[in-house]
């Protein structure tokens, strides 16, 4: 793949399309001080030589439009290795090696509701299938440098991506939210628990999925899901 596949080549938002029920928001957020900080930032690490995945940091915007949005999936900021971020949450590109914790919600999944990891290379770890189907995978922060986890943390993304999320949950339908681990469980406080419903889990890295208080291995998350979507939605699953 090139490097416009697999890497940022600009810090132009013209460049990275939304669905256009999100655009107001994010025409918003890039014309505040706080975008045009954060776009200046990106500048300035590209010209510096920085390696930034992924190539479109709002594809989870573009492939999950607003009034599609059925169950919000929350990361953290994006995967650090070459050719793995594709724009959401948790998921990488078709024919990249599955991350640990990709691998274990596919565990979890086949645990749960029987069904098998997808075939490999493709769709492999690709979960565009999810997007398009109104599971809305939002990493909180939506860039990173090579090799380096969080390095875009705090420099505005999150402003961001907690208005998208305050954003589905003043919907009027209601919306399941995973959150998956202390960084997604603090965004809590954005989601009206009244309207919507919230799973809680720990992380599923190899380093919490099995661990108390809530492991992820064995959560049932996805059943619920399945559950839950067919009886507010209609058919329909993870």
């Amino acid at each position: 793949m090139s490097a416009a596949e697999t890497q940022l080549i600009s810090a132009d938002p013209a460049r990275w399309p939304v669905a256009p029920g999100w655009r107001p928001l994010v025409d918003e957020f890039f014309a505040s001080s706080v975008g045009q900080r954060l776009l200046a930032f990106l500048q300035q690490r590209l010209d510096a030589g920085a390696v930034i995945f992924p190539p479109q940091p709002l594809r989870a915007l573009e492939l999950t439009p607003p009034e599609s949005v059925r169950i919000v999936i929350l990361g953290q900021d994006p995967y650090h290795g070459r050719g793995q971020a594709e724009g959401l949450a948790f998921s990488v590109a078709p024919g990249v090696a599955l991350p640990p914790s990709l691998r274990n919600i596919f565990k979890e999944i086949q645990r749960d509701l029987g069904v098998p990891p997808p075939a490999f290379p493709s769709p492999g770890g690709s979960l565009v299938k999810w997007a398009t189907r109104g599971v809305l995978l939002l990493n909180t922060c939506l860039t990173v440098e090579e090799g380096q986890p969080a390095s875009h943390a705090g420099r505005g993304w999150e402003v961001l991506t907690d208005a998208v999320i305050r954003h589905v949950a003043q919907s009027e339908q209601p919306v399941m939210f995973m959150l998956w681990g202390s960084h997604a469980q603090s965004k809590r406080s954005l989601i009206d628990a009244a309207r919507h419903k919230i799973l809680l889990a720990n992380h599923p890295s190899p380093l919490s999925a099995l661990r108390p208080p809530i492991p992820f291995i064995g959560c049932g998350h996805f059943g619920q899901a399945r559950a839950w979507r067919n009886d507010n939605h209609g058919a329909g699953s993870v």
